[in-house]
């Protein structure tokens, strides 16, 4: 698993092999099992994660009670929830591990002592946010102009892991279509191959 930070490390800061090495091993990495919930909806995030292994579900619940899936986060994607920017810094979403999960965890209240320590450890954290927000920038215009039959095709091409990974209900809300709309579209692309 620590290839995997390696390999950020190399590719987002010039540090030397040793302070790479460092690094890493001060890094901490956590097991958590299917069905832990990270962080509930409401509460202030005190932690940033990177997935090292496993799929980790974003959703939120509406006034009416239903679940909205906003995002899967799958291996090396990074998960940081920007609710500083509210007033009450609490989170609008949950975020809850599908699978067991080895994530990077990283304490919101001492990450500055890491950039302190590491300087590029801040520009690597940055270039990551930016690439991060970029695709999701993407995905979000390609969303708004899409069908839900396209939306699921998009799925299909970039992220079909998910298929097999997410509960179709959950892969339903994040398309925003029912599962039974899903399901047809499913049936429908399939017909067509």
């Amino acid at each position: 698993m620590k290839e995997i930070l390696l390999k950020y490390l190399t590719r987002f800061t010039t540090l030397s092999e040793k302070e790479r090495q460092a690094i890493v091993e001060e890094i901490v990495t956590e097991e958590y099992k299917k069905g832990t919930i990270l962080l509930r909806q409401g509460d202030v995030p005190t932690k940033c994660y990177f997935v090292l292994k496993g799929c980790v579900r974003q959703y939120s619940i509406d006034d009416t009670g239903k679940e909205v899936t906003s995002q899967f986060y799958t291996e090396e994607q990074t998960i940081v929830n920007l609710g500083q920017r509210k007033l009450d810094q609490s989170s609008p979403y949950f975020l809850a591990c599908l699978e067991d999960c080895t994530l990077v965890v990283g304490n919101l209240d001492t990450v500055s002592d890491m950039f302190n320590k590491y300087a590029q450890l801040e520009t690597m954290s940055r270039k990551m946010l930016e690439e991060n927000l970029g695709e999701i920038q993407d995905e979000f215009a390609s969303f708004i102009a899409s069908t839900p039959e396209e939306r699921y095709k998009t799925v299909l091409q970039k992220r079909p892991h998910l298929l097999d990974r997410v509960p179709q209900h959950q892969l339903a809300s994040y398309l925003g279509m029912t599962p039974e709309s899903l399901s047809r579209i499913k049936k429908r692309v399939s017909f067509d191959k």
